[in-house]
């Protein structure tokens, strides 16, 4: 299976990379995104294997758990290569990358939780995003 972002000739491309939380439009830390030279693609949702958990409601936390959970709302985004690092290392402990299925069975890459970080925290899953929560709290995100 060809690894995303890799073409036949060797060199690397843009990488497909979903974002859940402050990366996304508009929040916190969309301005990491903006300065690696990321674009927009599109939003979309995860498929319905997915948790979601608030962290000091300060940023969310999601993990696969097969069998459970719902679709989450997510921004898609194309990041050139050499900009993916950068965000990464800017995000919070706990959050890392990892490979998310979306609701149409795609595979991409995106920042998820570790499970030690969701220990004690709310889950918000039910709110299927992170914009819908805060929403409900009645703050921006």
């Amino acid at each position: 299976m060809p690894i995303p972002g890799m073409t036949y000739s060797g060199r690397v491309g843009p990488v497909s990379l979903f974002v859940n939380g402050t990366l996304m439009r508009g929040l916190a830390l969309n301005g990491n995104l903006v300065n690696a030279g990321a674009a927009f693609v599109r939003e979309d949702a995860t498929d319905g294997c997915y948790r979601l958990w608030s962290i000091g409601d300060r940023h969310p936390a999601m993990l696969r758990t097969p069998g459970q959970g719902t679709n989450i709302a997510v921004e898609i985004w194309e990041v050139p290569v050499e900009g993916l690092a950068g965000i990464l290392l800017s995000e919070p402990p706990g959050l890392t990358i990892g490979k998310v299925m979306l609701r149409d069975g795609s595979i991409v890459l995106g920042v998820i939780g570790e499970l030690f970080l969701t220990e004690g925290q709310p889950e918000i899953t039910e709110f299927a995003g992170w914009r819908a929560y805060t929403a409900s709290l009645g703050r921006s995100p």
